[in-house]
């Protein structure tokens, strides 16, 4: 019998743009808020289309050269 998995793919590559907002670690959160973002994808996190594929994450490159961490659920494609 062959099982067949349902694999869900990253909506997003490295190099496209979005906009979302930031992730703050729950250890952080007293002291730091989400913000607001528009910057480039410079890396996806693993995990994507298994399990942890509500929180997954990626990270972007502000204009600034700043990279940011967001989860990819609170993140959308945008132009530049």
């Amino acid at each position: 019998m062959t099982v067949a998995t349902r694999e869900r793919r990253c909506p997003y590559a490295v190099g496209d743009v979005v906009t979302g907002t930031t992730y703050v670690e729950p250890s952080e959160r007293g002291h730091t808020t989400p913000q607001e973002f528009t910057g480039e994808v410079v890396q996806i996190g693993s995990g994507w289309a298994g399990v942890d594929a509500p929180t997954a994450y990626l990270w972007a490159r502000l204009p600034s050269g700043l990279e940011v961490k967001a989860l990819i659920q609170d993140c959308e494609r945008t132009t530049r």
